[in-house]
């Protein structure tokens, strides 16, 4: 199956979108693993700890590589 010069078009534009939206993720990311990095448990209401429990846990499932682009896209340093 070949494709016309503007379904090659479509699908390079479609690629750049959603590089701009992984970019736009992975600072997403990173600043939420700097934030609980950085996050006291002690000074947090237990409603707000559920919620930096479940941060972390989906942080920590993310594959390593993942997490240091995402880290690395906030100028942060993975410890």
């Amino acid at each position: 199956m070949t494709m016309n010069k503007q379904e090659v078009s479509m699908l390079r534009e479609e690629i750049e979108l959603l590089m701009q939206e992984r970019t736009r993720l992975l600072k997403v990311v990173g600043a939420a693993a700097v934030l609980v990095a950085n996050t006291d448990p002690e000074s947090l209401r237990d409603e707000a700890m559920d919620a930096a429990e479940m941060l972390s846990e989906t942080l920590n499932a993310l594959p390593e590589e993942t997490l240091k682009d995402a880290l690395e896209s906030v100028q942060a340093e993975a410890e």
